[in-house]
Order: structure tokens, then C-alpha cells, then sequence
């Protein structure tokens, strides 16, 4: 069904707040797809650090959530043009393909995660059944994540990129499955009620071009944009560790999602462009594996209304800004 679909491909999620007087800026709570929030969020630091967010009169408040099942909305905006998901394994592990997972444990960060409907479709792609050939269990975010393979509580992950790198962070070197069939397909953007897109049109294109530059900030700088995160979320530092070694763990956080973000991933020119084929084609892979029972019609899900407007800024500017930005 449409919503489960958007379960899967739309994480962040705009809320409708009340505005405040249109004098000062407008007020949007973000849901970030996410137990907790983490240093895949930077582009929202850099937008607020360097007052883009501000220009365009909107003040953003991020709210962790676990997932966004049972929404109905459309996306305006997609930030991971490349699919995040993908199941993984310890380097170790004498797992070497998705059909070696029979009778295994597989664990996600939350029920209501798109890791779950990611990892039924590819179990379903090696002529298993999901529902009785796996097990899906919780195994939580980062080190905890990390424990449960350790301790061999789970067996694998159907979680994602930055989650991969956090996972290896905390000491389990990882080993992704072939899954090149979803690699096209897009996985997170921001959806909003299209009542909220009508009434509140200038705050979401504000959102959205603030996030488009501070994405392009940090592929072009991903060391300092980290540290703009810790300024502006300090809570997001990390204790226990050196800066140093804190603000090397959060970088290849980062690189492994700036792959996903960037355009060529999907074929389009402008930031935050929904390709309505490659939408229709993971509904299609979708439809075909049991994961959703009805078919999905790529452009009631997606709109590219904004994006225009969304991408009236300099990105060779923006760019260049990044790489001279010196960091204090």
C-alpha cells in the first residue's frame, strides 16, 4: 500500500507547527528517522551555523523518530538519492549471501525501521519467506548494535549506511551483502501532509533549500561540518573520547552517507529532484516480493513542485565556501 511504501523511502518528516508572527521565523519540528539523532544530520548544523535557515525565515527543531509508518503524504524532497539499506554482516561471518540467512537472526534498529520492509524484499529476492525464515529482532543503534553481534545475538543487520559506519566505530568491522538490485532506489526525503505543502509552501521550500546547502557544505567539507554539529548539538559529541578521535569517527559517518546524496546517484540535476522512474521502479520491486499487496503509482507519492524554487541558490558558491571555511 502507498503507506508503507512511504514508510520505506520517507524518514524525515515535516510536522506542522504553530508559526509564530510571520515577522519572525516560522517554527518546523523535523522528524529525523532515528532512534537518535546522529551526525547524519549535519547538513541541518551547517544551515543553521552559516544562516541559511534564517535568510529564509524558518527555525528547525529535529525530533528523533523510530520510523514513519501509516503516514500519508507526499514527498517534496529527496535527500538520499541512492538506497541506504542493504544487510550486512561481521567480516567474519561465514554468512556470504542473502540465502546463508535461513534460520539466521537479523537485527534493525526498530520494527517501525525501513530496514524491515528493505530485508523482507531481499529475502523474499533469494526465494525465501521473510515471515518464518528469519527472524527480525531489534538490535538498537552504534555500539549496542555492535554488542548484540559480538555476542552473537543477532547474526546480521538490515539497518544502514551511517548506522554501518557507527557499528564500526565501535570496534565490528562489517561486510555488506550483494544487494546492487536496490542500489538505485532512493531511500530518505522530506514528506509533509499536502494540506501543510499549501499553506505552509514557503517554510517547506525554506527547510529544504537550507538542508540542499548544508548537504552540499558537507560533501565539500565533511570534517567541518562535523564540527559545526558539535557546536550547534553539543549533546551530540561524543564523551570518552578525544576530539580528535571523536571528530574522525563522525567523518566516515559522513562519508559513508555523502555517496547517497549526491545527484548522479539517481540521474537527476537539481537537488532534492524526486526521479518519478526510480520511484516507480522500487514500488514495482516492492509489489513484486510481497512486501506491499497493492500497486503503487509513483507520482501520488512524489511531487517535484518545489524543487525549482528549492534550488534557486548558487551551489558552486556554496561549494567553494565549504572548502575555504576554516574551522574555530
Amino acid at each position: 500500500m502507498k503507506r508503507t511504501l512511504i514508510a520505506l523511502v520517507a524518514c524525515l518528516l515535516v510536522a506542522a507547527s504553530c508559526a509564530t508572527v510571520r515577522a519572525q521565523a516560522s517554527k518546523l519540528r523535523v522528524g529525523f528517522c532515528s532512534r537518535t539523532l546522529s551526525s547524519a544530520t549535519a547538513p541541518f548544523a551547517v544551515a543553521t551555523k552559516m544562516g541559511w535557515y534564517k535568510q529564509d525565515g524558518v527555525e528547525v527543531e529535529l525530533v528523533a523518530l523510530a520510523g514513519a509508518q501509516g503516514v500519508k503524504a507526499k514527498i517534496f524532497y529527496t535527500a538520499y538519492q541512492g538506497n541506504i539499506y542493504g544487510i550486512a554482516v561481521p567480516a567474519d561471518s561465514p554468512i556470504q549471501k542473502i540465502t546463508d540467512l535461513k534460520g539466521k537472526t537479523v537485527g534493525v534498529i526498530s520494527m517501525g525501521s525501513g530496514g524491515v520492509p528493505a530485508a523482507k524484499a531481499l529475502i523474499a529476492t533469494a526465494g525465501m519467506n521473510p515471515e518464518s525464515d528469519v527472524n527480525i529482532v531489534v538490535a538498537g543503534e552504534g555500539a549496542q548494535t555492535a554488542a548484540m553481534l559480538r555476542s552473537k545475538q543477532v547474526d546480521a543487520l538490515s539497518q544502514f549506511d551511517t548506522q554501518y559506519a557507527m557499528v564500526e566505530n565501535a570496534g565490528v568491522k562489517l561486510r555488506l551483502l550483494d544487494t546492487k538490485e536496490i542500489d538505485r532506489y532512493p531511500s530518505n526525503g522530506f514528506l509533509a501532509l499536502e494540506e501543510t505543502l499549501s499553506a505552509r509552501r514557503k517554510d517547506a521550500i525554506g527547510l529544504a533549500r537550507g538542508y540542499a546547502k548544508g548537504t552540499i557544505f558537507t560533501i565539500n567539507n565533511p570534517e567541518a561540518a562535523v564540527r559545526i554539529l558539535y557546536e550547534i548539538f553539543p549533546e551530540l559529541k561524543p564523551t570518552g573520547k578525544a576530539e580528535a578521535t571523536a571528530v574522525r569517527d563522525d567523518t566516515k559517518v559522513l562519508q559513508a552517507r555523502i555517496t547517497n546524496w549526491k545527484l548522479e546517484k539517481a540521474g537527476v540535476k537539481r537537488w532534492g529532484e524526486s526521479s518519478e522512474t526510480n520511484y516507480a521502479a522500487y514500488a514495482e520491486f516492492l509489489l513484486k516480493w510481497g512486501v506491499i499487496k497493492d500497486k503503487v503509482v509513483a507520482k501520488d507519492l512524489i511531487t517535484n513542485e518545489l524543487i525549482d524554487e528549492i534550488n534557486k541558490f548558487d551551489a558552486g558558491k556554496i561549494a567553494a565556501e565549504a572548502k575555504a571555511y576554516k574551522s574555530r
